[in-house]
């Protein structure tokens, strides 16, 4: 069982490094920060397999928690923050009539 285990850690790793290309070419901010969330879906996952791996599930558990109670307030942040930043572009154009 714990090669299965192993296995798959190495399978989200490999994911990881896809998702890592995502948010360094990705087309437009918020793919950036979609692909900023799963690479921190994946990494809690992954804390998880290696608590398996390790014997050790009950202090990897804590942690992945707390990783995915970061992940979530740090993407809503991002996507607050920019979604707001684009709408006050948008707010200047209308304004001064420029493109």
């Amino acid at each position: 069982m714990q090669t299965v285990f192993l296995y798959s850690a190495i399978a989200l790793l490999l994911l990881i490094g896809i998702c890592l290309i995502r948010v360094i070419k990705g087309p437009s901010v918020l793919d950036r920060i979609l692909g900023g969330n799963v690479i921190g879906t994946h990494a809690t996952v992954l804390l998880l397999l290696i608590g398996l791996l390790y014997n050790n599930l009950a202090m990897f558990i804590d942690i992945a928690l707390a990783y995915a109670m970061l992940n979530f307030i740090a993407t809503l942040a991002a996507s607050k923050y920019f979604l707001r930043r684009k709408a006050v572009h948008l707010e200047h154009e209308d304004v001064t009539g420029k493109d």
